[in-house]
């Protein structure tokens, strides 16, 4: 057996390394108390939202997907067409 494998920690390191893990536990925590909490939840899911949504209208080069925003445009159209012609065939 070398030194390295024999040694044992005096009671000063002990404390060192426990202060040392305690405050790295703490850390821990903390960090995921704030993922945990709900502004942050609602936040990132928000910004998720966002970049998909950027994602969906914007071309990698920054330019409107012109025929992607039409569609939609298109299909809103056609949903506001047929609730008006609905409710005019109500008596």
């Amino acid at each position: 057996m070398t030194a390295q494998q024999n040694h044992r920690p005096s009671p000063a390191e002990l404390e060192l390394d426990l202060a040392a893990r305690r405050a790295r536990l703490a850390g821990t925590i903390d960090e995921l108390i704030d993922r945990a909490a709900p502004k942050e939840v609602a936040r990132r899911s928000l910004r998720g939202f966002r970049d998909k949504l950027a994602g969906s209208v914007k071309t990698p080069d920054g330019d409107l997907r012109v025929e992607r925003i039409a569609a939609v445009a298109a299909a809103a159209a056609v949903v506001v067409a047929i609730m008006i012609v609905a409710r005019r065939r109500r008596p």
